[in-house]
């Protein structure tokens, strides 16, 4: 802005009679008079001032605008102004704004679908921080951005940060600011800003203004028919349909919020927009906010417009009495502040959980202000509060969700976070092509992560950005596209990195975003060879051309009997034909990168995937990794996931709102050619954690008819070792519903169970033969829930294994009861369960109404003589329980000796107590030998060691007593393998 410009207006507000001393002084500037003859009376002069004020460049406020002559007078204020006044307050007094700021509330409070999951409790007000804003200048917006470092985001003081309320404070010159431009880059939180500052209004948070009017710019471009700004306000707003008239008579302070003006081509030529002052003359939308700019039109209304910084320069700087930047979260306080109010709301947990402590809740936010201390990738990611947005539903999915509806997906999330931040806008609304931003990113970002993912590398340098995005510049219209996304969209997606040694170099904001781009940037069919884009062109050109050729050949071969023009017609009819055949195949080259990319057996034995972004966002804990330490590889395991999550209907849905437009019959097609290599992949045996992944893509890919046939190639599910959280547990209910086939086995050995996760799977286990819950916390309440599903009449179980479960007394009589009633296990094995002699005696009650059950193991309970001859001897009387375990138990030389006179009274009634049978070694030595091995780092050290010490004294004295040579042998061999069980522990 030059000098002479800043004078202008630092101009004192004072008489049309003063000014030209006041213009005379200042150098540069144009003098300005006005004589009385020349300028009518009434409205026809207050236009024609405004003209030359307009003209000349130079704006005043109304108050200010006198001319001498017959002493009449041009006033802001007229004579009448009481009566508008009054007129007005009678009318507010009525209600009317009263009404205006309830509609206002309600609307700018609803809260879209996508934050409906956090529940009711989550209002603007209860988790709104807002971001920092700085104030700038035109020249600051206009010359080159400095080179992008965390160092320049993060932890640096703002220069000239100003609050939200301070924005039409007067200017360091000291004239009132009317015009405000608030700008920032995709994600920063303009909406949500504006929003929150209209529910401050309507809330009377907001005094400085008696009334407040929104206008979307997106809704303005829609409209091509001239409307007077009264009827602009009415139509929207039909409370104010009373006020309005009154609005340029009076001195209500009025504030309009245009939002989004990247929206809207304005022209501020006078050849362009005609001015026009009269708010009840019809003109282009477009002219009605250049005429509130230019203060032609309710000169003093203030104005705040939020755009993004490409279209900041559209205003002229002379219109503008501020510039503010949204500069995000650019401290980590307030990125702490916002999670600790997200994460920490009431209704977080859910409705199930809202009993419980806080305690995970309290750990969340514990973890990643943790992570946020260290200046990780994550922090520079939640420089951007919609990234903070991401950050809370990703931890809200995976902690906090019990039942997962079929539209909730990870895919889904990602998927409506960019249509928040998005929605459909074009990247340049004066660029021909109207291309929306989303599309563009998925061609150029899309291509930079899709390339990273194939080299598995997420830092890039400057010349990768350059061969992803400058290398098939043609066109001045491509440049121009280009630059509108350097400076609007960039940041949303790439940052810079945080690593040491790595400064100069970009990677992606959020590391599964890289996964996500990449999986769309394929699913719409941008990776193709030259010669497929050539194809392409070429078909649809001929494919165009054919038609109009088909007719002139048509009218000749009726004129001119040439036989050779129907053949030639034909054969321009191959082609289109013959590429659409072969770009087919694209279909099954996506299917076969899905595949391939989904079964890596390099990252067989990794974390699952869902293990993996709960690390990226709340780290690891320990040690941090020395920075001359190796990396290890970079896992790209959401990839194939993602592909599948994009080709669901819903995520399809949202993606056309965006501009990505996938067909139905492409993604019937993808679906297709993925049943020849994703399903036949999957009936390979996988890793637990791998086949979390499988069902997790079938989860996410939301094809009932593809997981059902996925699902029913799987008789056996090993998922040990897996932390199976309410969101896994959920997937895995989900996916396995799909079809009503038997389990063979389901093995959830050490996954983390309770309660909870058992009602989850409740119909799974229904279906499963042989079942797996050793080493899970599933105390009573647990076995409350395991009662019901082996006394439901749809049970299959036959096997179910609960050792390493603190299972208890009280556990121990929900089973009992479960075993009076069942009718389809025959193998139930309590190892270790602390049962105690009450449990043991129990389950011996019930234990005579059952008819199936074959094997029983009590091992490791510290039953005694007592509570062991009880269930031998019930088990003795027991039509089909041949076998129980009681080894490891505190039996003594006595009760061994009476549970070998039962067991010699009934042939077939075997109970496993040591590693002898009278005075040869037991047939179930190595079977109890190989349990001990198995449970060692399960087991109490100690205890085990004594166990042990006494098998070894019962195997030393039984060798004693026996004189055959051959078995002497056999106890050597037994003793021999006891003793290095008994050095392990210790």
């Amino acid at each position: 802005m030059s000098r002479a410009m800043q004078c202008q207006s630092c101009l004192p507000w004072g008489s049309w009679a003063q000014l030209p001393r006041s213009l005379a002084g200042s150098r540069g500037t144009r003098s300005v008079s006005v004589c009385a003859a020349a300028v009518p009376a009434g409205p026809a002069g207050r236009c024609f001032l405004r003209r030359i004020l307009c003209t000349s460049s130079i704006f005043l406020p109304r108050g200010s605008v006198r001319y001498q002559g017959d002493f009449q007078e041009i006033s802001a204020q007229p004579g009448s102004s009481r009566h508008g006044q009054s007129q007005l307050r009678n009318v507010a007094s009525s209600g009317a704004i009263k009404k205006h700021q309830k509609s206002l509330s309600a609307w700018f409070s609803h809260q879209p679908n996508e934050e409906r999951q956090f529940g009711p409790s989550f209002s603007l007000d209860a988790v709104h921080v807002d971001p920092v804003i700085r104030e700038s200048s035109l020249e600051e917006i206009l010359k080159p951005s400095p080179d992008l470092t965390i160092q320049n985001q993060l932890q640096q003081p703002c220069r000239k940060v100003i609050s939200l309320n301070n924005l039409f404070d007067v200017d360091a010159c000291g004239r009132q600011v009317k015009n405000v431009v608030l700008y920032g880059t995709v994600g920063t939180g303009k909406s949500t800003l504006i929003k929150k500052m209209v529910v401050d209004w309507c809330h009377g948070r907001l005094p400085h203004f008696e009334l407040v009017i929104p206008f979307s710019c997106e809704d303005l471009s829609h409209s091509h028919a001239h409307v007077s700004l009264r009827r602009l306000i009415t139509k929207k707003y039909q409370h104010l349909r009373d006020v309005v008239p009154v609005l340029e008579a009076s001195n209500l302070r009025v504030l309009f919020i245009l939002n989004g003006l990247e929206r809207l081509n304005l022209d501020f030529r006078l050849a362009g927009t005609e001015l026009c002052c009269d708010p009840n003359e019809p003109v282009p939308p477009s002219a009605i906010v250049v005429n509130l700019l230019r203060k032609y039109l309710l000169p003093e209304a203030s104005i705040i417009v939020t755009t993004r910084p490409s279209a900041v320069r559209r205003i002229p700087g002379k219109y503008v009495g501020r510039y503010a930047e949204i500069c995000g979260f650019s401290d980590t306080n307030l990125q702490k502040l916002y999670f600790q109010m997200r994460l920490s709301q009431p209704g977080c947990s859910g409705e199930e959980s809202q009993h419980r402590s806080s305690a995970e809740q309290e750990n969340l936010v514990e973890m990643l202000s943790r992570n946020l201390e260290r200046h990780n990738q994550i922090t520079a990611a939640c420089f951007l509060p919609s990234y903070c947005w991401l950050v809370c539903t990703t931890l809200h999915f995976l902690y906090f969700t019990r039942t997962v509806p079929p539209s909730q997906t990870l895919t889904g999330i990602y998927t409506s976070f960019l249509r928040l931040n998005f929605s459909g806008e074009v990247l340049d609304s004066t660029d021909p092509t109207h291309i929306s931003m989303m599309k563009y990113a998925a061609k150029t970002v899309g291509k930079l992560a899709y390339e990273g993912v194939m080299s598995r590398k997420t830092c890039f340098s400057e010349e990768d950005l350059r061969q992803c995005f400058e290398v098939e510049m043609k066109t001045e219209s491509e440049l121009n596209l280009l630059e509108v996304f350097r400076s609007d969209v960039f940041r949303f997606f790439l940052s810079p990195c945080v690593q040491p040694g790595k400064e100069h170099t970009f990677v992606f904001t959020i590391p599964a975003m890289q996964e996500y781009l990449a999986a769309l940037y394929v699913v719409l069919g941008e990776k193709k060879t030259l010669a497929q884009r050539v194809g392409k062109e070429l078909s649809e050109v001929i494919g165009k051309v054919s038609e109009d050729v088909a007719v002139v050949l048509n009218i000749i071969s009726k004129v001119l009997p040439l036989r050779f023009l129907p053949v030639l017609f034909n054969l321009l009819k191959i082609f289109p034909r013959y590429f659409s055949r072969v770009s087919g195949k694209d279909k099954d080259a996506i299917a076969h990168t899905m595949a391939e990319e989904l079964f890596k057996e390099e990252d067989y034995y990794n974390d699952d995937v869902l293990d993996q972004i709960n690390s990226s966002i709340l780290g690891v804990e320990g040690p941090m990794r020395h920075p001359d330490e190796a990396p290890d590889d970079e896992v790209f395991e959401l990839f194939p996931i993602f592909m599948g999550g994009i080709l669901s209907r819903r995520n399809r849905a949202i993606l056309e709102q965006l501009g990505c437009s996938i067909k139905n019959l492409a993604a019937f097609e993808i679906a297709k050619a993925m049943k020849k290599t994703v399903i036949r992949k999957g009936r390979k045996g996988l890793p637990p954690s791998e086949l979390m992944d499988y069902l997790f893509f079938l989860h996410e890919f939301q094809n009932e008819r593809f997981a059902a046939e996925a699902v029913r190639s799987l008789r056996a599910v090993n998922l040990s070792s897996v932390k199976m959280t309410p969101l896994k547990c959920s997937v895995l209910a989900s996916v396995m519903s799909t079809t009503c086939h038997e389990v063979e086995e389901l093995n959830l050995t050490s996954c983390n169970l309770d309660s909870g996760s058992l009602r989850t799977l409740f119909p799974v286990l229904l279906r499963c033969k042989a079942l797996h819950l050793q080493l899970n916390s599933l105390g009573s309440d647990a076995c409350k829930e395991i009662r019901d599903l082996l006394l439901h009449d749809k049970c299959v179980v036959s096997s179910l294994r609960l050792a390493n479960n603190p299972v208890g007394e009280q556990g121990a009589r929900y089973l009992a009861e479960a075993l009076a009633g069942n009718r389809s296990l025959t193998q139930l094995s309590l190892l270790h369960t602390a049962l105690g002699d009450p449990g043991a005696e129990a389950i011996a009650q019930h234990l005579a109404q059952n008819q199936h059950l074959q094997e029983l193991n009590l091992g490791y309970n510290s039953l005694t003589d007592t509570a062991a001859l009880r269930v031998v001897e019930v088990a003795k009387r027991h039509e089909t329980l041949d076998k129980v375990h009681l080894y490891f138990n505190d039996i003594s030389e006595d009760g061994k000796r009476a549970l070998d006179s039962l067991r010699m009274d009934r042939d077939g009634v075997r109970a496993l107590v040591f590693l002898t049978a009278g005075t040869d070694v037991s047939d179930y030595w190595s079977h109890i030998l190989n349990v001990v091995q198995r449970n060692l780092p399960f087991w109490d050290r100690e205890r085990v060691r004594q166990h042990l010490a006494l098998l070894l004294q019962d195997l030393e004295s039984s060798r004693s007593q026996t004189a055959n040579p051959w078995r002497k042998a056999k106890f050597l061999r037994v003793e021999s393998e006891g003793s290095r069980e008994t050095r392990c522990p210790s």
